[in-house]
Order: structure tokens, then sequence, then C-alpha cells
């Protein structure tokens, strides 16, 4: 009979579990900060023989993506924060940031994740995500082919060349955002093509809304979501039990005020720090920018690991839209190459199960050429397509937001 685990570290005493991770992990930091300049620097003075305890690395300073992007532009491509030049590949994420890909079958621990999903050793794997620049593609690519799946490599786009895909390959289980596989589906029930093989799904880059779990369930198709970032991979996944989702495996996660490096009680909302103990790109209190909280007690489904409520939000103006961050700078850069817009806006709302992202303008010309030139300009920098609304001057509330993220996630 199969076990119901990937492994047994996924239950294993808490205990044991923090035990070993605080016996490691003071050799971690030493091994880290003699191998890389970037941590020496950044952990110089500390005694790390002394980090043995969560209290103890509360103490260490937080790593803000912010400050690592400085860092890379100084010293490029990774800031001096890598430790192992033994790496497969170079990935470029919005920023931009640099991330290098880490060793081994399964280096970004999304196996794990599958497994928890439904996913098992022959499923062929539909993976949606983007292969270009963006490590999203690979961290799913690999995770499901550690796991003995086969993958069709998707990527992003050419909707009606996938469902194609599809119809011939009769893959049972998709990876990908949550809003894309629903445009597959649609695009199939259109062209009157059977996609009906699908029957699994693991998703990431976005919130699964309720509805659209729901949608897919109607469908026939079991959907789970896992939390994932490129500068770590998979941080927390959920499983049959659905009551939030369990921690992975070798990664110690923090829960703090945001802005701060201060831990905050259990089941109160703060921000997600996550160390991890990955060998050539150690992250050591690295901040998120992500919210939620820590769920009280183990997961029904017999896992042990730490949970959370799930992603709840940014302790920023950043926003996740399909798949893809947009941050305040971004929107700041297309205000400066249209001198004649005054203030820009960015809302996304939901429509039809996907999120929609529409920049409104304060611009004393109506004009479509200008909406055209705004609409390019939007794409260009964040690379997704959006609408764009002209406002009179003036018509935009002062009130410092930037980007307005008015979906609802309950």
């Amino acid at each position: 009979m199969s076990s119901p685990f990937y492994d047994d570290l996924e239950i294993r005493d808490t205990e044991t579990r923090e035990a070993d991770y605080f016996t490691r992990l003071p050799g971690f930091l030493q091994t880290a900060t003699a191998a890389s300049k970037g941590w020496a620097a950044h952990l110089d003075g500390i005694d790390l023989a002394a980090i043995t305890s969560r209290r103890a690395l509360a103490a260490l300073p937080v790593l803000r993506k912010s400050y690592l992007m400085q860092k890379q532009a100084q010293d490029l491509p990774f800031g001096g924060f890598i430790a192992d030049m033994n790496f497969s590949r170079i990935f470029m994420s919005p920023g931009p940031i640099y991330e290098p890909q880490g060793r081994g079958a399964d280096p970004w621990g999304a196996a794990r994740a599958f497994f928890a999903a439904g996913f098992a050793r022959g499923d062929i794997v539909h993976n949606a995500f983007s292969y270009h620049l963006t490590p999203g593609g690979f961290i799913m690519d690999t995770g499901a082919r550690a796991l003995g799946c086969a993958v069709f490599p998707a990527g992003t786009g050419n909707t009606k060349m996938q469902v194609e895909a599809i119809a011939a390959i009769k893959p049972s289980c998709y990876a990908g955002t949550p809003d894309y596989l629903k445009i597959l589906l649609d695009e199939a029930q259109n062209e009157d093509m059977d996609v009906s093989s699908i029957k699994c799904g693991l998703v990431s880059g976005g919130a699964l809304f309720p509805s659209l779990r729901e949608e897919y369930a109607s469908r026939g198709i079991k959907v789970r979501q896992c939390y994932a970032t490129a500068d770590l991979g998979v941080i927390a996944y959920e499983s049959d039990a659905m009551e939030g989702m369990i921690v992975n495996e070798d990664f110690i996660l923090e829960i703090v005020t945001p802005g701060t490096g201060d831990p905050v009680g259990e089941g109160e909302i703060g921000e997600i720090l996550v160390t991890s103990f990955n060998h050539v790109y150690p992250m050591i209190r690295f901040a998120t920018g992500d919210l939620s909280a820590i769920l009280p007690g183990q997961s029904p489904c017999g896992r042990t690991g730490q949970r959370i409520r799930g992603w709840m939000g940014r302790a920023d103006q950043t926003a996740k839209i399909k798949g893809m961050f947009v941050h305040p700078e971004q929107i700041a850069k297309i205000a400066k190459a249209h001198p004649g817009v005054t203030r820009l806006r960015l809302t996304i709302t939901r429509e039809g199960e996907r999120d929609v992202m529409t920049l409104l303008a304060e611009s004393a010309s109506s004009g479509e050429d200008v909406k055209a030139a705004l609409g390019a300009t939007l794409g260009e920098v964040t690379k997704l397509r959006g609408k764009v609304e002209l406002v009179a001057p003036g018509a935009l509330p002062r009130d410092g937001i930037i980007i307005a993220d008015e979906r609802k996630y309950d």
C-alpha cells in the first residue's frame, strides 16, 4: 500500500523537526557567510554559533528584496549573496532581480506540493507557467519530473495551441496560475475540443478564489494551491485537508510585524519571513512582502509541519496579477513616460473569474491616442495587458494609493 505522505519528514513530531533545524542552522549560517561576501557583510559581528532557537533567529537582521536589488545592481548578478557558483540556470524576475537555480532534481521543493495535490508517477502535466526569463516554469517542471511525472512545457499564451495540445496529449494534470485553467477550459468549449483528461491541478502565482475552485470541482477537476516565490521556491502547499497551507520542509517560517523583524503572536496577521537551507543561494530571514498568519495545531491530513492561513495580501502596495508582480515604481515609470498625465492609479478587479487591471489616468486630453499610448507603455513596463481609462485632472483621490487591489479574497 502506497504511503499518503511524500516521505517521513512530513510526519515528524514538531520537537524533532525544530531540533533538526536549529541543530543545522548555526553551521549553515557559518558556511554561508564564509562563502558569500554579501552574507558576510549582512551578518557581520553576530555570533552565528548561538543561533540555536527561534528567539535567537529573530534577532538577526531581515533581508528585504529592495536591499537585495540594490546590492545586485552594485555587484551583478547576485550582489554577493550566492554561496556556491555550481548552479545550472540564471533567471531574471521583474525588478530586475536575478535568481540562480540550485542543485538537485527538485531544487525548489515543488515535488512535495505536487504529491499533496494528488499528482503521481506516470501522470502527464500540462505546465502553463512561464519558462521565459523567470523561474516559474522550471520550479514546477523540476518538481513534477522529480515526482516521476512527464511534463508538457506549455508556458504562457497561444491558448488555442495549448488546447489543441491538451486534446492530443491528454494530460491528467495542470500546473499554472489559477485563472488560466479556466481560460483553457472555456477555449476548449468554444472550439468543441475534449480536454476532459485533466483531473487535478496545482496552481500558484495568485489567489485561488473559492468560486473558481468550486467551478473547477463542478467540472471534475480537483485543484490545490501552493505558495511559492522566485527567490525561495515552494514555501507552503495545500493538502486534501484543505485547512491552510503546510510549510515545506527545510524552511523556517516566521510571521512578523510588517516592516520589522519582530514576530507577532500565533494567529496574528503579519509579513512572512523565510529562512531556507539552500546551500547555493542562502536566504536568511528573507522578507517576502506577503501577509499571512500561523494556524495553530496540525493538519487533519496527518502532516505535522507548521501551517499558515495562506496568502492574505501584500505588506506594501505591490500586487500579484496573473502570476506577475506589479510594483508602484512601475506605475511611476509609466507616468514619467507621459508628461501630459498628471496622476496614475492602477486598480485590480475580478471579471468572469479573471484578474483585470485598469490604469486610471488624470489627463487634460481625452483622445484615443493618449489611451493607446498609455496602454502600450503599461504592457511594456508590466508585461501584462490592461485597460486604460482617462479621468479629469483632480479626479483621483489624494490618498497615497498607487495600486488599489479591489479583489475580494474571501
